[in-house]
């Protein structure tokens, strides 16, 4: 069996291109990105950013690898009466607000980024800029 791991070049590389996103859209966010097991990598917490940005960070980029799915994807379905309502309660550490993404290279589940900080909108698109830019699936 073979598997495959983002490396931590490409994980800073892509901190920095969240950050290069954020500071342009005047935004101070927490950024962590996991591993295909959802361990953390590495993160960053911007100058000015809430203090509990971070946890949230980790939250979306580990239920992001868990699901293989945006986490934004969530945030109706676990609402009371959703289809999937109370299974993020079923471990604290799931965050259903929108800022988390799976990283897939070659279509294989290699990791997952979340960034918090900014309206779960703003999270997002800051993800996905900095992971387009960087060629994940």
């Amino acid at each position: 069996m073979e598997r495959r791991d983002v490396s931590l070049d490409l994980v800073l590389a892509l901190l920095s291109r969240i950050r290069e996103e954020a500071v342009s859209r005047k935004l101070s966010l927490a950024v962590a990105v996991v591993d295909h097991g959802g361990h953390l990598i590495a993160s960053q917490r911007m100058d000015g950013s809430a203090l509990g940005a971070m946890r949230l960070a980790i939250g979306k980029a580990y239920t992001s690898v868990l699901w293989g799915a945006p986490t934004g994807d969530f945030m109706r379905s676990t609402q009371p009466g959703g289809d999937d309502w109370g299974w993020n309660f079923t471990d604290p550490r799931i965050v259903v607000y929108a800022g988390g993404v799976p990283l897939f290279a070659e279509g294989e589940l290699v990791g997952g980024v979340g960034a918090s900080g900014g309206t779960a909108a703003d999270d997002e698109e800051c993800v996905l800029a900095a992971v387009r830019s960087l060629d994940f699936d």
